[in-house]
């Protein structure tokens, strides 16, 4: 059973962990996504990878499935109808869909990516500290996890959070409206 205080690994790392090309990639996503270390490019891997997993079982399934095709069909639905929710895949999306996604499709469903593309901070670390130091509320409850992937109908409920004194608009570190519009 383990240890509940010790939790196992969400993430598995490279199979080659001084491959260049792979590297850099990486360098560039924690640059441009303000990740504080590869750790959290894996984890992203990884559900990725899971996605995926779960999307070639439901395909093989539908292939070879008769009379459970209800079932199947149900999972198949509910499984979609999950990565609809979080914006990963289109309304109309199937399971090849799925296959197609990228590790940056799920970054930019990240609170931080999402909190700097809404221009509530100036850069992605900004966006982190102001996420982990509690200034962000999502649908009004506080949110401290810079990885929480957020839903597509609570994307438009970011904002500052009731009792952080970024919500004033003197705020010095706050970003002007005028900024925004140029």
């Amino acid at each position: 059973m383990g240890s509940p205080k010790k939790n196992k690994k969400t993430y598995e790392t490279p199979p080659h962990p001084w491959q260049q090309l792979r590297m850099e990639d990486e360098s560039r996503l924690i640059q441009g996504y303000g990740l504080k270390n590869k750790k959290e490019i894996w984890k992203s891997e990884s559900n990725l990878r899971n996605f995926r997993r779960k999307a070639r079982e439901l395909l093989a399934e539908v292939g070879r499935a008769t009379e459970t095709s209800k079932g199947v069909k149900q999972e198949k639905q509910q499984f979609l109808d999950k990565l609809k929710r979080y914006g990963l895949v289109e309304q109309d999306g199937t399971l090849d869909d799925v296959l197609g996604l990228k590790v940056r499709d799920i970054l930019d469903r990240r609170l931080q990516s999402l909190v700097n593309k809404k221009g509530y901070a100036r850069t992605p670390k900004q966006a982190r500290q102001f996420i982990t130091h509690g200034h962000i509320a999502v649908n009004g409850r506080k949110i401290t996890v810079p990885s929480y992937l957020v839903k597509k109908s609570e994307e438009n409920q970011i904002s500052y959070s009731h009792t952080s004194p970024m919500k004033n608009e003197a705020h010095p570190e706050r970003i002007e409206k005028v900024e925004e519009e140029l």
